[in-house]
């Protein structure tokens, strides 16, 4: 079991990787889910795609709305505990959640043994990983805060210097700054932006979401 107060990551953007092993050719996948139904799902598309393999192992992690997660693997038919373990410890090795991980085999004709396929399956999942983009995941408070110009500035500072991410800025007769706070800094920002402003910022705070900052600076939402 693993816990969210640990550092999480989900994916941005799906990873593919492949590996050989004796002639026999490993392809990985691994993409975010967001429950168990479409990592079964996405675990029967790959079947299909890749219908005339000799195995399709899997391995997902799906996080629950109390921060707590559950997994599962399959070997698919391969020896017990050489394909859907190891592919299941490169996702928790990775802090990896809401993702799945199919690797298939297209068998080459040489048998592997119960080491060479650890290390196939295992290669095959960290292959896709690797060429997935990941974001942190954190939990925030959706802030949106109006303010005349003359207090834009400061507060466009304070949120810039406590590494807050900015989503939208609107120019009206004031200044509505949407952005996302995470749940630790909220209060101490409350209280910067209200001595920065004497008080004359409006601040309306939202339902606490899962959200994580790509490296392109794009906020996603969980």
């Amino acid at each position: 079991m693993i816990y969210l107060n640990a550092m999480m990551y989900e994916i941005f953007e799906a990873g593919e990787g492949e590996y050989t092993e004796k002639k026999s050719r490993f392809i990985g996948c691994v993409v975010s889910i967001k429950s168990e139904e479409e990592a079964l799902r996405f675990i029967e598309a790959k079947k299909k795609q890749y219908h005339d393999a000799r195995h399709n192992c899997s391995a997902y992690i799906v996080a629950d709305a109390d921060g707590q997660t559950m997994s599962k693997f399959s070997d698919d038919g391969e020896p017990s505990g050489t394909a859907g373990r190891p592919m299941l410890e490169v996702l928790e090795g990775a802090g990896l959640v809401n993702a799945v991980c199919v690797v298939t085999r297209y068998f080459g004709g040489v048998l592997l043994g119960t080491g060479g396929l650890v290390r196939a399956y295992t290669e095959s999942a960290k292959r896709a990983v690797a060429a997935a983009r990941l974001v942190e995941r954190r939990q925030g408070l959706p802030l949106s805060v109006r303010t005349d110009y003359n207090g834009y500035g400061r507060i466009e500072y304070l949120l810039r210097e406590s590494n807050v991410p900015i989503i939208d800025t609107r120019y009206e007769a004031d200044v509505v700054i949407e952005c996302i706070v995470p749940v630790k800094e909220a209060k101490r920002l409350e209280s910067r932006i209200v001595e920065a402003t004497s008080g004359t910022a409006e601040m309306v705070f939202r339902e606490e979401t899962g959200f994580g900052v790509a490296d392109d600076g794009t906020v996603i939402f969980f």
